[in-house]
């Protein structure tokens, strides 16, 4: 297949190495500082056992339409930075591509065929323009859901931390050639990648920890571990889910998990810094919407009450603004 990743961060570089290693014709879509190393150094992952692996030389472009039409296009960004490259990801499509985003959170295509009174409503928490949606139609788009840890250890060099679950489906539940055709190619590439009737019940249980754990991470500094085992926010930390278990519950979902699970599996994890909390000591921007304020978004429109998910948002949305004013002042 011919395949492009736009976006070669921890989870771009992850993929597309594997991809790359196991033999597919990958094209990364880069700028700046990252497409240079891609250029002069290709790609280099270092696993969680310290063994590394090397393509030493990748194609990489800024260029979308120099890329030209792809079959598959990951985009593997964080949710928030995916309207800024959104008018240019059509020059990778030709008559069949299909679209992988790699986004954690409530993604922008939730409502497309999804049925119910709330079918075909805009989640303006993650594409309030509509900017996404109309480049990158909801025809196009396979989910999925990203469970590997990984760490960008400098422009072209990713660390695998744990985990290989990269499982897809149709929006609408059907198992087509084209989603078992994405399937096997991650799964080619070493990583586990089961095609699921119900990809937005796997969404919602991957979200369900990083609604969580992200923010309160970002506000305390605190590691999953160290969250889960103090107990006040470990409280929280079952507060804020069980009200998204009754948001979910009104649109359908059933969570094959129990709550305290969850979070024992959040425990088990360790001292990880969530990916919140890396960006909040790096000085980027914060993932907010997509873990948090579009769960709160779906709270209002199934009116559901949610003043714990309220406050952690208000206060996590504050922290954000703080920080960009410093980078700003500095």
């Amino acid at each position: 297949m011919r395949i492009a990743v736009v976006g070669v961060g921890a989870i771009g570089g992850y993929v597309g190495i594997r991809l790359a290693l196991a033999g597919e014709d990958v094209t990364f879509i880069a700028r700046g500082a990252n497409l240079q190393a891609l250029r002069s150094n290709g790609l280099r992952l270092v696993g969680a056992d310290g063994r590394e692996e090397s393509v030493p030389q990748v194609n990489a472009t800024s260029d979308y339409a120099e890329a030209g039409p792809q079959d598959l296009v990951i985009l593997a960004m964080k949710a928030h930075q995916v309207a800024a490259v959104a008018a240019d990801v059509p020059k990778l499509f030709g008559p069949d591509t299909v679209v992988v985003p790699m986004q954690n959170g409530i993604p922008y295509w939730y409502f497309h065929r999804h049925g119910g009174a709330l079918a075909g409503t805009q989640v303006k928490s993650v594409d309030p323009t509509g900017v996404i949606g109309a480049n990158v139609p909801g025809e196009r788009v396979i989910g999925c859901v990203v469970y590997p840890a990984t760490e960008l250890l400098s422009h072209g060099v990713v660390k695998h931390v744990e985990g290989t679950r990269f499982p897809v489906g149709e929006l609408d539940g059907i198992t087509t050639e084209r989603v078992t055709r994405v399937a096997d190619s991650l799964t080619r590439a070493g990583l586990k990648s089961p095609v699921l009737e119900d990809i937005r019940a796997e969404i919602w249980l991957k979200l369900w920890g990083n609604m969580t754990f992200n923010p309160i991470s970002a506000l305390s500094r605190a590691t999953l571990a160290g969250i889960c085992q103090y107990p006040p926010t470990r409280e929280l930390a079952a507060a804020m889910m069980t009200e998204a278990q009754t948001i979910a519950h009104k649109l359908g979902i059933t969570f094959r998990v129990p709550l305290e699970k969850r979070i024992a599996g959040a425990e088990k994890v360790g001292h990880h810094k969530t990916s919140m909390l890396q960006d909040v000591e790096a000085g980027r921007d914060l993932e907010i919407d997509a873990l948090l304020g579009a769960v709160v978004e779906l709270a209002r429109l199934t009116d559901t009450a949610t003043p714990h998910l309220d406050t952690v948002y208000a206060l996590t949305r504050l922290l954000a603004r703080n920080l960009q004013e410093s980078r700003v002042s500095g």
